[in-house]
């Protein structure tokens, strides 16, 4: 993601026609905002006793390709999209089963887009 990101970026930059990205574009992830995963934790703090390990996770997943198109809606970049076949995907799907903490009440706030939108404006002021 944060590859992807800056590659964006870049792209608009330089006002590159298009973007080459690793692999088919049809490998499936799993995103969650750090504040998130934060407020997540602090709520097994308060709310789990247990000795089992329990996931924190979004609960959905997305393809790489809907991840780019995202990402080039955030950035606002114009150009192609073009995923290199010849690179691997990686596994083909990574995605943790949160239904655990979902059913003590716990869900994550934030939005991919949003958690995107606010990444790519800290980077723009940071880089």
């Amino acid at each position: 993601l944060p590859a992807l990101i800056r590659k964006f970026h870049e792209a608009k930059k330089t006002n590159s026609k298009s973007i080459s990205i690793w692999g088919t574009g049809k490998a499936r992830r799993e995103f969650l905002f750090s504040d998130d995963l934060a407020e997540g934790l602090l709520f097994l703090m308060k709310n789990y006793k247990d000795d089992e390990i329990i996931n924190i996770g979004f609960g959905q997943d997305l393809t790489i390709l809907e991840l780019a198109k995202i990402i080039q809606k955030v950035t606002d970049y114009n150009g192609e999209l073009v995923f290199d076949s010849s690179r691997p995907d990686g596994t083909p799907q990574k995605i943790l089963d949160s239904s655990k903490i979902f059913s003590l009440g716990w869900m994550p706030k934030t939005e991919l887009i949003d958690g995107i939108d606010l990444v790519y404006k800290w980077f723009k002021k940071n880089i």
